[in-house]
């Protein structure tokens, strides 16, 4: 079961929006784009907040929220937005107890999170699965590696969720790329690199912040890490702060913001949960592929800014409906 409902009057805004875009001169950014975007009668939050240890998770999923995609179901590159769900693994692992809690963990969590650290990420990945990095291994070698390379990946195929078809999560992110059995693990034609649709990355993002993953406690320490600043002097004094060419950038000032981004030489993505003050809060994923794309530090804010108007908008119709009817 799908855990959003798609919105016909959402899926033509974001139509139109992507087609406005790419008239702008942005030639093939529908091939390029993909997009899952959901809408919220109230605060995620307040689920994960106020929920108890007897948290009914499954119900919670059994009631669909409204969105709209484009390409949604379609495996990218997700560059460091993977490292939401390494986030999300540790603290299943943490709660099984097959990784010991400690101080130099939540430093790299942390890292990994607000600063998306590749070195943090490192460690949290050879944790996760009980392998390192190193040199070429012989095949018997390589084979068990790879095994145990497969665990995050086993995890989410065992939660049932059909967005994870395709997806893949398994590697490393570089600054330079992989050597040794990283880029052995690569294979020949780069086939086992991370794959991640915006339909799957909606969905982890929707648990999260609604306290649906793994326990509402481990949610609320996740979306402590994912919370980012919207203060123009913060944001200057970081030229990395994952707000400024991504969704974030496309915010009010006084809105509140929890996400993850990714970017390199060919992608620039951003997943994110947004609370705007007297509107209607929203999920956001972004994917856009290409060099062109990757160098565009406006096409994410632009779509953001344009929906989340579009929103507005509709909203305001709607209570200006309901007024001349009374």
């Amino acid at each position: 079961m799908g855990f959003y409902s798609p919105n016909g009057a959402m899926q033509r805004i974001l139509a139109d929006q992507i087609g406005a875009l790419e008239a702008q001169g942005r030639p093939g950014l529908g091939q390029q784009l993909s997009v899952t975007w959901l809408r919220y009668g109230h605060s995620l939050r307040q689920s994960a907040a106020g929920a108890s240890s007897d948290f009914d998770a499954a119900g919670f999923w059994q009631r669909p929220v409204a969105g709209a995609a484009w390409n949604g179901e379609r495996p990218r590159y997700p560059a460091s937005v993977v490292k939401l769900l390494y986030l999300v693994a540790a603290e299943a692992w943490l709660q099984r107890q097959l990784i010991g809690e400690g101080p130099e963990l939540r430093r790299a969590l942390a890292d990994m999170i607000r600063d998306s650290s590749n070195d943090a990420t490192g460690l949290v990945v050879d944790l996760l699965s009980g392998t390192s990095s190193g040199p070429e291994l012989p095949p018997a070698a390589f084979a068990q590696w790879s095994a145990q390379r497969q665990l995050v990946n086993a995890w989410f195929e065992g939660l049932g969720w059909p967005e994870w078809a395709g997806c893949n999560a398994c590697q490393k992110t570089w600054g330079d790329g992989p050597y040794g059995r990283e880029r052995q693990s690569y294979g020949e034609q780069l086939q086992n690199r991370n794959r991640l649709s915006t339909d799957l990355t909606a969905r982890v993002l929707h648990g999260v912040m609604a306290g649906a993953l793994v326990s509402p406690p481990a949610c609320i320490r996740m979306q402590e890490l994912l919370a980012r600043s919207l203060d123009p002097a913060e944001r200057a004094a970081d030229p990395e702060n994952q707000v400024d060419g991504f969704i974030g950038g496309g915010l009010p000032l006084d809105a509140r913001l929890w996400s993850k981004a990714g970017w390199m030489t060919q992608a620039q993505h951003d997943a994110a949960y947004v609370e705007l003050e007297g509107h209607r809060p929203f999920l956001l994923v972004i994917f856009s592929e290409g060099s062109e794309r990757a160098q565009d530090a406006t096409l994410l804010p632009e779509l953001t800014r344009a929906l989340a108007a579009s929103c507005r908008l509709a909203e305001e119709a709607t209570i200006e409906s309901s007024t001349a009817t009374a």
